[in-house]
């Protein structure tokens, strides 16, 4: 098969691999469909996360199932599934809990930058997709594998909900996505933090009701303006720095609720961060699992339309343009095309 490598910060190359088999009585093997490169692909590619490689990268995906172990359930050969970046057992406590992101067995799924990719735990990572869908609507079919599940696990984390006011920090494919579930989780108020007008249209297409383009204190100072001097009722965090950090925290009124999704570089909390105003903080590697069926019944039913974050589609073998359009923001989210 041919399968996208990481060889050196900036160095993506599309090469030929091993099929993938089945070895575990768990596992599936699918033929991809469609897969993208994601926001934290470029922490790898920017040499910021140290490079393994060369090595397989890419952990978001939709395809067909070609083969499974003899233990597999719920899944079967033909049928067009989506999966989780975390692959989980689906019976552990922590699963039953909703946090599969956290399960007991779980492994990261990587590699699904290729024509076949093999998932582990494949009942309980794996959710069929109802019918045969349109190709239209694969780019939002595709979102729910992470940037929509991740995005609405930040907008769960901060308690959103109807009547609140929310503000969501990073206007990548995660924050937008994060806007799209807070409308859809019914805020009242949805703050939209980007300096970027292409992004601001979209998250106004989302649900965002305000745009916020400043960041610091004048940042914290403007969401404090629209929100009756308060601070947001829930902010989610969806970028991952220091400063982003200290950004949503400031922008929180006291008792709020801080959700962060954004894949931590360089933060640093002490006590007084929290215990002052009294904020919660809730996050980590979204548990998309859960999300899963909710997410893509809302796609296939037209509700939602997460699938517009990709603004630039190309194919596996020009992958290398995908990354670097992403790495220089020309795209929002690049997805990738088999057909």
């Amino acid at each position: 098969m041919r399968a996208a490598i990481i060889h050196a910060p900036g160095d993506i190359r599309v090469e030929n691999r091993p099929d993938p088999v089945v070895t575990t009585p768990t596992d599936a093997v699918i033929r991809m469909v469609a897969t993208c490169v994601c926001g934290s692909d470029l922490w790898h590619y920017r040499g910021i996360n140290k490079v393994k490689g060369p090595a397989p990268i890419g952990h978001e995906y939709m395809g067909v199932v070609e083969a499974v172990g003899d233990s597999v359930t719920t899944v079967s050969p033909g049928d067009l599934v989506i999966g989780s970046f975390i692959s989980s057992d689906g019976t552990c406590g922590i699963c039953t809990d909703g946090y599969q992101s956290a399960c007991v067995e779980r492994s990261f799924v990587t590699g699904a930058q290729a024509e076949k990719l093999l998932v582990s735990h494949a009942d309980g990572t794996l959710v069929t997709v109802p019918g045969r869908p349109d190709k239209s609507l694969y780019p939002s079919l595709l979102a729910c594998s992470d940037v929509l599940g991740t995005g609405w696990f930040g907008a769960v984390a901060a308690e959103v909900g109807a009547g609140k006011s929310v503000c969501v920090v990073g206007d990548g494919a995660v924050g937008l996505c994060a806007v799209l579930a807070a409308s859809q989780l019914g805020a009242e108020k949805i703050i939209a933090m980007s300096g970027h007008s292409d992004r601001q249209k979209l998250a106004r297409r989302f649900g965002a009701t305000d745009i916020v383009d400043a960041r610091g204190d004048e940042g914290a100072a403007a969401v404090k303006d629209l929100t009756g001097g308060l601070g947001a009722h829930s902010v989610v965090e969806c970028v991952g720095t220091g400063e982003s950090m200290k950004q949503s925290l400031a922008s929180c009124r006291p008792g709020g609720h801080v959700g962060y999704v954004g894949v931590p570089h360089g933060i640093e909390l002490t006590g007084k961060d929290l215990f002052g105003p009294m904020l919660h903080l809730h996050g980590g590697p979204a548990p998309v699992r859960r999300f899963l069926p909710d997410l893509i019944d809302r796609v296939i039913s037209k509700t939602i339309e997460p699938g517009l974050v990709f603004t630039d589609t190309f194919t596996l073998e020009t992958i290398a343009d995908a990354y670097r359009a992403m790495d220089e923001r020309r795209a929002i989210k690049a997805f990738i095309s088999f057909d």
